[in-house]
């Protein structure tokens, strides 16, 4: 299986010289840089797998960096990482679609989990996919597969799922999916989204081992029952 590569910008020379050679040693292509302008001009260089952002960088911070990514790829991986953990924060990374969000200071072990998490499988050029349960979500052509069912959803129902899905069995909550996928927290999103969750528990329904549920004054979580396949993205 060809390397997976991975882009690190972080201005912590000494720490992040340690979680490079730490990921190098897993088999991982890891590209460095502790200047987030730098970061964003590597991007289209290398074409990375996944994006490890210090949210505090010269140049350009991480934000900036994911916000620069964004405007013309919409699905490679991003990892914030920062110590800067409070809640307008995290919210910010999600609202840029980041895929994670990691408060330092952390151990390479869990950064390392939380990439496998999401690279257990080998996927086609160009194509991110998840399979949970017994359903296969091909997130690029809105699509759940559940044996000989098909179903198609919407970009925005994709974008809800997904963050359940990358997370599965976990809590995710309201305001970071509203912040992701509507970009605000407003109510008449917050409506929406009640709405777009419903249609996507009828897309579900031909899986009897996924469920998407709703905790109370929290968020939703994507939950497969014992037994189901854990999600591979």
């Amino acid at each position: 299986m060809k390397a997976l590569k991975i882009l690190f910008a972080d201005d912590d020379l000494k720490y992040s010289l340690l979680i490079k050679r730490f990921l190098e040693r897993e088999g991982y292509d890891v590209t460095y840089t502790g200047n987030g302008l730098n970061a964003a001009e590597l991007f289209a260089q290398i074409k990375p797998d996944l994006v490890l952002l210090d949210v505090n960088m010269p140049g350009l911070n991480g934000f900036e960096v994911a916000e620069r990514i964004r405007r013309s790829d919409k699905h490679t991986l991003i990892f914030f990482l920062s110590d800067r953990s409070d809640k307008s924060d995290r919210l910010t990374g999600f609202g840029l679609r980041g895929n994670d969000y990691l408060a330092k200071p952390f151990y390479p072990e869990e950064l390392l989990a939380r990439i496998r998490e999401r690279f257990e499988t080998e996927l086609a050029p160009g194509s991110e996919a998840i399979v949970f349960a017994s359903t296969y979500f091909d997130y690029d052509a809105n699509e759940l597969r559940t044996g000989n069912s098909k179903t198609l959803i919407t970009s925005r129902q994709a974008d809800i799922l997904r963050m359940m899905a990358v997370r599965l069995n976990e809590t995710v909550s309201r305001e970071a999916i509203l912040a992701a996928v509507w970009g605000n927290v407003s109510h008449a999103n917050s409506l929406a989204l009640n709405v777009q969750v419903t249609y996507l528990r009828k897309a579900l329904r031909n899986d009897p081992g996924a469920e998407i549920v709703s905790v109370s004054g929290k968020g939703y979580a994507l939950r497969v029952s014992p037994g189901s396949p854990a999600a591979n993205s």
